[in-house]
């Protein structure tokens, strides 16, 4: 669930198109991660566009195509990395701890509702 301690909560909750289909990797642990770039409504008739990470992702997450809406509940990260020229670099994400189909009303309520209770931890 969304990483909670204390009084601090680091939540993020986006619905968004993907900007296209996921790129994904397996790591020399044998972990699987898919990277996706969403486009999510900004100010006005603008969007941003929002890199997800999703760890171990399900087989329809890898079938993703430009254009499918999800929502993703998670949480942000800053992760610091060598370039290949040497230098340090680093990128801000989001890491999906749940994913679904925008299109799936109960799966998008249930992650929601998730994401609720974790939020009303806070000022209970």
């Amino acid at each position: 669930m969304p990483v909670l301690d204390g009084a601090a909560a680091n939540v993020s909750v986006l619905r968004g198109v993907c900007s296209a289909e996921p790129e994904v990797r397996e790591l020399a642990s044998g972990d699987r991660v898919a990277s996706l770039s969403l486009r999510v409504p900004a100010d006005g008739d603008r969007s941003t566009s929002v890199p997800v990470m999703v760890w171990d992702p399900k087989g329809w997450v890898e079938d993703l195509a430009a254009g499918d809406e999800v929502v993703v509940v998670g949480h942000v990260r800053r992760r610091f990395f060598r370039t290949a020229a040497g230098g340090a670099g680093s990128r801000v994400e989001v890491v999906a701890e749940h994913i679904v189909r925008a299109r799936h009303q109960r799966s998008v309520q249930s992650t929601i509702d998730r994401a609720r209770r974790a939020l009303d931890d806070l000022v209970a």
